[in-house]
């Protein structure tokens, strides 16, 4: 029996995991784009998650964990070797503290929350994927981040589940320890809220909402914004003297400034888009593929680089490419 063959079987034995051959990974992606894994398994408990990813360690094949796949791009040959999927997604309620597994989605906690007059996550509504991504990339909108309302985060190392209180998640402008070591994988996280007029939250969330809608309408193979802002402190002092302050908000400069003055609007490669009415915004028109993906990427970030000597960095991860990151 070939290591793929029995790695298969091995996983299919543990509890309450669900395993399958040659997935395509276009199901679990929102930009719609990506090949066959060798094995895919999912479960939506902690134990067995641990145990599929002890064997996934132990076979000797490339592994990989996703979430739900809001930004990810997977090639199109696909993953040769296993994907592992947790998909817990209870949320659940003490008093103004909120507990939510990784695989929750995030709305579906921002809605709880709003639901419950709890303050601090409605800045937040209309963001895609999961929680447990909102967790990894310190997820944020209108000038507030997840990491403000992260009281701890339950997650395994390895060797063994640990806890971290916010400090120790060491977060950062879409950061977070997390993202450094990926082989770290998130459980749960508790979050510490305020009472609040849930009216009046829901009044925001909903007004939020229907404003992302707008620019990334949720039938649209997108990942959001493609790159992350800049912090102004950040930038080279050449390039921060030459943006106007209008631009600037709250410490950031848009990436989409910079993409809009080398023409990124309404750039195509193949089935891949910008957007017309956003520099910042790349889709899959219909059937597009990873390679012309990454190809304009690739493109636009060559083009601000020569422009303006910075260096503009993706949001999403890449799987399956032999370079992922």
């Amino acid at each position: 029996m070939n290591p793929t063959e029995e790695t298969l079987e091995r996983l299919a034995a543990i509890p309450q995991v669900t395993v399958s051959r040659d997935a395509p990974l276009s199901r679990y992606t929102r930009f719609a784009i990506g090949g066959p894994a060798d094995i895919y398994a999912e479960t939506a408990h902690v134990e067995s998650f641990i145990a599929a990813l002890h064997i996934a360690r132990a076979s000797g094949l490339p592994h990989v964990v996703i979430g739900g796949g809001t930004n990810l791009i997977v090639s199109d040959a696909g993953y040769r070797g296993i994907v592992l999927r947790f998909t817990a997604k209870r949320i659940l309620a003490a008093g103004t503290r909120v507990a939510a597994d990784a695989g929750a989605v995030l709305q579906d906690l921002v809605d709880f929350a709003v639901d419950r007059g709890l303050q601090g996550l409605e800045t937040l509504a209309g963001i895609p994927g999961s929680v447990g991504a909102a967790i990894y990339g310190n997820a944020g909108a209108y000038g507030h981040s997840i990491s403000e309302r992260a009281r701890s985060v339950r997650f395994f190392d390895g060797a063994a589940v640990r806890v971290f209180d916010n400090e120790a998640c060491e977060f950062a402008y879409r950061e977070s320890i997390f993202k450094r070591h990926k082989e770290w994988i998130i459980f749960s996280t508790e979050l510490a809220l305020e009472a609040a007029d849930a009216a009046a939250l829901r009044k925001t969330a909903d007004d939020i909402v229907k404003v992302r809608n707008q620019k990334f309408p949720v039938t649209m193979k997108c990942a959001g914004s493609i790159f992350k802002n800049f912090l102004l402190a950040e930038l080279p002092a050449d390039a921060a003297s030459r943006i106007p302050a209008e631009v600037i908000r709250e410490g950031k400069v848009p990436a989409a400034y910079f993409l809009e003055l080398v023409g990124a609007k309404g750039m195509q490669w193949g089935d891949i888009h910008v957007a017309t009415y956003h520099a910042n915004l790349i889709y899959n028109a219909g059937s597009g593929s990873a390679h012309d993906l990454r190809a304009l990427i690739g493109e636009l970030k060559q083009r601000v680089a020569a422009k303006f000597a910075v260096t503009l960095e993706e949001e999403v991860q890449y799987v399956g490419f032999g370079d992922d990151r």
